[in-house]
């Protein structure tokens, strides 16, 4: 039996799955996702939405590599995630369903994403998912120095493992993430500063 010293990263999203992401944080942990992924990255929106993603203002590499489809109604969006789910190069496939999602359009998600052998993160409203889904993540983000964003990113949903909950700090320029130490009980007085 072979034990890893290295924890597993928590933040990979299993590969060839359809995960989600909900919250406000949502596209924060999208554009993470987008930067640790290789290869060609398709992020499709509704055409009626109204924020974008500014190419320049993505972490380095992510815009070179990223194709936005705005298809103009729900029936076209969800054959596009599908399309582009099946398509063998691409790396990461983001869509945006202004609906929520049905089993069945979960289920076709999934066969589409172990066909081309691709990963798809759904940036969902808050409870609109499907139970197809491999993780569901919650995403917010919290206040902190004017300088830094704190997320709090909660894995609520995992078919493949246990839940759980963690706040960390991301720039948005790289994959890296820094970790904030979570509080502890202290039975002593804290030791007085010299």
């Amino acid at each position: 039996m072979r034990v890893d010293s290295a924890p597993p990263d928590p933040f990979s999203l299993r590969p060839k799955r359809v995960h989600e992401a909900e919250g406000r944080g949502r596209r924060a942990f999208a554009l993470f996702q987008a930067a640790r992924h290789s290869g060609p990255l398709v992020w499709i929106l509704p055409a009626h939405a109204v924020e974008v993603p500014m190419l320049r203002g993505l972490p380095k590499g992510v815009g070179e590599r990223l194709h936005l489809l705005r298809p103009v109604n729900e029936t076209d969006l969800l054959w596009c995630i599908e399309e582009a789910l099946r398509a063998a190069p691409v790396g990461l496939v983001i869509a945006e369903p202004s609906q929520p999602l049905s089993l069945t359009a979960g289920r076709r998600f999934q066969l589409a994403a172990e066909a081309g052998q691709t990963t798809g993160l759904m940036l969902i409203q808050t409870d609109a998912g499907s139970n197809a889904t491999e993780t569901r993540w919650n995403c917010e983000p919290m206040a902190s120095n004017p300088d830094s964003t704190l997320h709090h990113w909660t894995l609520k949903k995992n078919k493949q493992g246990t839940l759980r909950s963690w706040i960390l700090n991301w720039n948005g320029a790289s994959a890296a993430v820094h970790m904030v130490s979570e509080a502890g009980e202290r039975y002593q007085p804290a030791e007085p500063a010299r």
